[in-house]
Parts: structure tokens; sequence; C-alpha cells
């Protein structure tokens, strides 16, 4: 029996290796603590692209800053869990954040081409992330998973929050929180996770994230 390919260990570790590669590029968590508005706007991404959270945007962590990558055409690497297959490259814009810890999130923004395209491209992540415990369990039947719909939120043309915990036997288990939201023809979906359960999930902060991700959105 494999393990799962997609325990939020192995996500941390991908989290831990791009801080090194930032680190090495000279702009690691060494020298880019709790950035300025100064140093947020240097990162900006060219005129025309959607807008992105920053990282003072993100919940808050109890012993860590946030750090964050350039915003990036199409998408991930690694894709965030749940969500695989799911988003276009084409259109799609990227964010990665990590912390000094076991937590990271990713926020991936599409502007498609029509309204219709956009809403029918949120109602697909929200399937799939709606399915992704019970596909997850189905894929590792020796490990758990559940997931917890956190309800819909009144920010522009809608959205809605989710959560999902994983357990697999000699792994640490992992509670992820995603975020899927739309403004006209542009759809931002947003993933949050670390190792533990769902009391450690916060669930309030990352609320106010994912409406600051959509309210920053926009469309001709």
């Amino acid at each position: 029996m494999r393990k799962p390919t997609h325990s939020f260990r192995g996500a941390a570790l991908g989290v831990v290796a791009a801080a090194a590669v930032v680190a090495v590029a000279g702009t690691g968590p060494a020298q880019a603590h709790a950035p300025s508005d100064r140093a947020e706007a240097q990162a900006a991404a060219p005129q025309g692209t959607p807008g992105h959270l920053v990282p003072r945007e993100l919940p808050p962590h109890s012993s860590s800053d946030w750090y964050a990558s350039d915003v990036t055409p199409g998408l991930p690497e690694t894709p965030p869990f749940c969500v695989e297959k799911t988003l276009p490259s084409a259109g799609a814009t990227h964010r990665t954040f990590w912390t000094e810890y076991d937590t990271g999130a990713t926020e991936i923004v599409v502007r498609t081409g029509t309204v219709e395209a956009a809403r029918k491209l949120a109602a697909a992540a929200e399937k799939k992330i709606q399915n992704c415990a019970a596909d997850w369990g189905r894929d590792y039947p020796q490990g758990t998973a559940s997931g917890r719909d956190y309800g819909a939120l009144t920010a522009e043309d809608g959205a809605h929050v989710y959560g999902v915990h994983t357990s697999y036997p000699d792994s640490e288990p992992g509670i992820h929180l995603f975020g899927v939201g739309r403004d006209g023809r542009t759809v931002t979906v947003v993933s949050w996770g670390e190792m533990g359960g769902y009391d450690q999930a916060p669930v309030a902060d990352f609320k106010r994230t994912t409406t600051t991700a959509v309210v920053k959105l926009y469309h001709p």
C-alpha cells in the first residue's frame, strides 16, 4: 500500500524547499520579515494582472511571519491539494506563501474569457473540494478523511469556504482550508494548510482572507 503523495508532511517539505530556493536568491525569510507596503508594491504583478493576496492578509501565524513568492503566470509546479487538474493554466497566475514552520498557502487566480466560463470554473473547483475527502479515502483506504462546509461569504459575485482533514497511519495528520470566489470573469482559489486537526484551523481569519482575495479581483 503506497502512502499518500498529498499528505501534508510532503506539502510542508515542499514549502521548506521553496523557502530555501528563495533564500538562495537573496529574498528569503532572513531578508524579508513582515513585508512593508513598499516591498509589497515592488513585488506587484504587471499592470493588467488581477490583484493577489499579500502576506499580511493571510491568517496570522503564532510563531512566524508569512513570506511570499512573486505573482507568477500559470499554475504552481505542485498544484494545491484537492484541486489538482481542475484549474486551467491559460489565464492563470499564482502566488505561494510559507512560514518558518509547517504552515503554507497558495492563491491561484484565473481570468476566463466570459462570466459564464468563470461561473462554471468556480463551480467545478467547489465540487472538487466537496468531493476531496471521499476521493482521498478511496485512494488511501487505510487512512481517514473528512470535509466541512464553512459556508458562503458575501463578496463580489460570491465565495465559499471549506475544510478538509486527512490522517494516515504513521504520518502526520493534515488540516486544509479552501476558499473559492468569483468577481465577473475572474476566479480565485485560496488554499491554506498545516499539520494538525480542525481545532487548529483559523476559520474566521481564513474567511477574512478569502473575502479580501475576492474583493481584490476585478473584471472589465
